[in-house]
């Protein structure tokens, strides 16, 4: 297989990569050209820059993003003819009436400068951007129920997850993030104005996208919503809650933000139509203080949220062993011997090495009841040692609900208390660990208790749209940029993007 000529993988990869298959758009894409045998290009094409925008100086490569969604869809034209068949759909009488749902992903990656190289170290940052087709299903003719003729088994495999841009950029630098991800959003917005028309199993068939951004963690939500960043007193990007109402109110809020309303908003605060002052006109606005430029669906992201309940629990842990609910102001020495405490424990009895910045394999395993008996060790009164393991209990319960990719199927006895439990958990938190939410809480936590009944009850699950596949692939384009990439940087984004 892999001694052959170079002519020959060529031709194979060629196949194998966007740019390959025959398609059209009606009507066609606007702004974007009609030919479909286009494989990567610089990801600043499309973005027309004017006479005094200064060039963006970074490496781009993407795949245009109608060309890569055809190359997914014929990825998987044995599974859409299987489900066909399996729906009992006769196949020549099904060529119109296919939607695809799509969830899209992007996050930025820390340091993936060269290790081994001499000279100064460049703080080099990426962010990539993917795709993953969610399901496709059918509206026959004459049919009221569309029918679901795929779903995507694994939504958060890295496998799942297509890539269509990477960028050397650093995802805190609005400026190029948007001139790179422009030209996405233009042809996305003209693709849900549109139909592909594809051959599947040998006859054309029309499809219609419906795109989800759903795959970002809260910081890049804040960016492309125009939202101020995640230390502000607007502490949600669902609702509208100030940190100490959410703290006051833990459990009733409904999901409120959307994208148009942002777009209204960041109007309002570049106008200032009712003249007002800037805090006033800060409260009118809820916090949006930028330019929504893409549209993302307000959901909580499942990996994110884990990993930041669980440093609130971490820190939670470290105040009980120090009984703060009893003291005033504890030196900072103090509060330092309590963690060094907690994390001896933990690496004894749990072998859990202290981490610099909480991630998800460390939350797994302090997020159990084993780690809560291990930390109760060391907390001296009986009743905080109780009150401890029932928040933990009541934690345990509710998370499969967020975890699962079918709550409904996966875990309805935990669904159906979800509302119960998470009131359960916020009533304990404003009266046994009052010293901890008097007037603040955390961004995830306040989510956590306050919209995941409205989530799953509107998208069916919240596990299923996480960012993880996107996750879990930035490992891969770690180990493809130092092992399987030419050397030379504009060639590196191309091998790792293939």
């Amino acid at each position: 297989q892999i001694f052959q000529p170079l002519h020959t993988l060529r031709a194979a990869e060629k196949e194998l990569l966007p740019g390959f298959h025959q398609f059209e758009w009606q009507p066609a894409l606007k702004n974007v050209s009609a030919s479909c045998n286009v494989g990567i290009i610089n990801g600043l094409s499309g973005w027309a820059s004017s006479v005094d925008d200064s060039p963006a100086d970074t490496i781009t490569r993407r795949f245009r993003y109608d060309v890569a969604l055809v190359s997914a869809l014929k990825d998987l034209e044995e599974d859409i003819m299987e489900g066909l068949r399996e729906s009992g759909m006769e196949d020549s009488a099904c060529t119109t009436g296919f939607s695809v749902m799509i969830k899209e992903c992007c996050d930025g990656m820390g340091d993936v400068s060269e290790k081994h190289g001499g000279g100064p170290v460049v703080p080099e940052k990426a962010v990539r951007f993917s795709f993953t087709v969610m399901s496709v299903s059918v509206l026959a003719d004459g049919e009221v129920e569309e029918v679901t003729i795929f779903t995507e088994p694994k939504p958060n495999s890295e496998l799942s997850c297509k890539p269509l841009c990477l960028m050397f950029v650093d995802e805190s630098d609005r400026e190029t993030l948007t001139a790179v991800l422009g030209p996405i959003v233009a042809e996305r917005n003209a693709m849900k104005e549109s139909r592909l028309i594809l051959s599947i199993g040998g006859l054309p068939r029309s499809f219609r996208f419906h795109f989800r951004g759903t795959g970002y963690d809260e910081k890049m939500v804040r960016e492309l919503e125009g939202l101020e960043a995640s230390g502000s007193t607007y502490i949600c990007t669902l609702c509208d809650s100030s940190r100490a109402e959410a703290s006051k109110n833990m459990v009733l809020h409904s999901i409120t933000r959307s994208h148009e309303e942002n777009l209204e908003r960041y109007e309002i605060w570049r106008t200032n139509p009712f003249s007002e002052s800037a805090d006033e006109l800060r409260d009118r606005v809820k916090g949006i203080s930028a330019k929504p430029f893409m549209e993302t669906q307000p959901t909580l992201d499942a990996l994110h949220c884990d990993i930041g309940n669980a440093t609130e629990f971490y820190k939670i842990f470290q105040d009980e062993i120090g009984e703060v609910y009893q003291k005033v102001n504890p030196s900072r020495e103090e509060r330092r011997s309590w963690r060094a405490a907690l994390d001896k424990q933990l690496r004894k009895k749990m072998k859990l090495k202290p981490v610099m910045r909480m991630n998800g394999n460390y939350a797994r395993r302090l997020m159990t009841l084993e780690a809560i008996e291990v930390v109760c060790e060391l907390v001296p009164s009986e009743e905080r040692r109780e009150a401890l393991t029932e928040l933990m209990r009541l934690y345990l319960q509710m998370k499969p609900v967020w975890r699962a990719t079918c709550p409904a199927k996966e875990c309805p006895d935990q669904l159906c208390r979800y509302s119960f439990n998470s009131q359960r958990f916020a009533d304990l938190l404003s009266t046994t660990f009052k010293y901890r939410y008097n007037g603040k809480i955390t961004n995830y936590l306040h989510k956590t208790l306050a919209h995941v009944p409205e989530i799953i009850e509107r998208d069916g699950s919240i596990g299923a749209w996480a960012s993880e596949g996107n996750e879990s692939a930035n490992k891969l384009f770690r180990r493809f940029r130092k092992m399987n990439a030419r050397q030379s940087k504009a060639f590196e984004l191309e091998d790792v993007l293939k």
